[in-house]
């Protein structure tokens, strides 16, 4: 029988992100994106009766998904409040975290949600529906220098001035509400070769300034490196060059920009190590099985034991 989960969201790079939590079977482990639940039952069956698990999700549509093992607690709530759930439930260090970043394939194939400009629906984009700004608020409330920064800063778009002014031009006459309204105000601007590729860059853009994807990034991963005991384990897998590069800075200098702190000798201080010599990428099979898995990459890290 297929179940929600089964077609809520097909896990990327499963084993070897679970694998890079070298998982204690009586550990405390921390799923940050839930989801499916594909990551999080994986690594209940790793866990032994002493071990536990939290998984974090804020769109509504993932309790549907939640595994009945007393060993499990859901917690609806962004990312970003890591640390502060964490305390609320007592927690002091916990031995592995694992995110898989982006969107999962529920919120693409949600004609609804609105975040794919293969259906001509309203302009949403929120993960979590109960709060925050619509992509259509951010389109027809930004004024024209802030929209520019929004596409080129999270959608490294080269012609992010003439994009913000076509879509302030556009809702000039009436809003821009739906994501037909959005193609059309802007498609003449993408160049045929590479048009679905910048139009797919240009909604990704709207989806991480709606739901400030890079600030909970860097809060989650500043939470996650003081959370993580001596040994305990990082497993992060990325899908766009932004959020990739944040993940290296912190695995490579404990922050979000990569400024190395050094100390009297020279060394670098970080807190965190490197695992896998070379990033993790997805294989042939998974590549053929699942298609979201073509960008992804996986960054595994250990607390060190010096760590401050």
């Amino acid at each position: 029988m297929t179940t929600i989960a089964d077609t809520y969201h097909v896990p990327v790079l499963m084993k070897e992100s679970v694998d890079g939590l070298n998982i204690d079977p009586s550990g405390v482990y921390v799923d940050v994106t839930f989801g499916g639940g594909g990551h999080s039952r994986e690594i209940l069956s790793r866990l032994g009766p002493d071990g536990r698990l939290y998984g974090f999700d804020q769109d509504a549509d993932a309790e549907a998904n939640i595994p009945a093992d007393p060993r499990f607690t859901f917690v609806r709530s962004n990312f970003r409040y890591l640390a502060n759930w964490m305390r609320y439930y007592g927690v002091e260090r916990i031995d592995g975290l694992l995110a898989d970043l982006g969107v999962s394939s529920h919120h693409f194939d949600d004609a609804s949600r609105g975040f794919s400009f293969r259906f001509d629906v309203p302009l949403d984009m929120r993960m979590n529906k109960r709060d925050g700004m619509t992509a259509a608020d951010v389109l027809n409330r930004y004024d024209e220098d802030r929209l520019a920064d929004v596409f080129y800063l999270y959608g490294e778009l080269k012609n992010s001035r003439r994009l913000a002014a076509a879509v302030v031009k556009a809702r000039a006459a009436r809003p821009v509400a739906t994501t037909q309204d959005l193609v059309d105000a802007t498609s003449s601007l993408f160049r045929r070769e590479r048009g679905k590729k910048d139009m797919a860059r240009m909604f990704q853009a709207l989806r991480i300034e709606v739901n400030r994807e890079m600030s909970a990034l860097r809060e989650m991963l500043a939470a996650a490196t003081r959370l993580l005991r001596p040994g305990g384990r990082l497993s992060v897998i990325t899908y766009h060059s932004l959020e990739d590069r944040m993940v290296k800075n912190f695995i490579r200098t404990g922050n979000a920009e990569g400024a190395a702190r050094q100390d009297f000798f020279g060394r670098t201080q970080a807190p965190l190590a490197p695992v896998n010599g070379k990033v993790v990428t997805p294989g042939e099979a998974e590549l053929e099985d699942n298609p979201r898995s073509r960008s992804a990459k996986l960054r595994i890290a250990e607390r060190k034991d010096d760590a401050q």
